[in-house]
């Protein structure tokens, strides 16, 4: 009984170190294509008000190819797993923009883009679990 809850302590640990590893590809694949962005801004005459949508598009794609990373190696609880990806993308932009914005508050915007990033995490979840390597 005791290697058993062994066993599963041991998959739950390697299934949040996945579920992390998910996170921190959303969060490299947004600086990456945020930077894109900001080339493009800087350097063609695309308008400025395309930066809230390219904001929330960046993030929802980020966190679905991260959940789908993350959720393909676990096979299991997907829903769950890419909700966590999404769940920890935002949580660690929250604390970001909290230390570096002089005055950042949560506001309509802020919680559609947690909506969309816990979305995001859950179909990326579920997509991941049915890839079959």
């Amino acid at each position: 009984m005791e290697t058993v809850k062994k066993i599963e302590e041991n998959s739950k640990s390697k299934n949040f170190f996945k579920v992390i590893k998910g996170s921190i590809i959303s969060i490299i694949l947004t600086l990456l294509l945020l930077l894109i962005i900001s080339l493009i801004l800087t350097y063609t005459n695309v308008s400025e008000n395309i930066i809230p949508t390219a904001i929330i598009s960046i993030s929802a794609i980020s966190i679905l190819v991260g959940s789908i990373l993350s959720s393909m190696n676990i096979k299991k609880n997907g829903l769950l797993n890419g909700a966590l990806v999404g769940g920890i993308y935002m949580i660690t932009i929250y604390l970001l923009s909290s230390i570096t914005i002089t005055g950042y508050s949560i506001n309509l915007k802020t919680i559609i883009m947690f909506a969309v990033s816990i979305l995001a995490g859950i179909i990326g979840g579920i997509i991941g679990v049915n890839i079959h390597k």
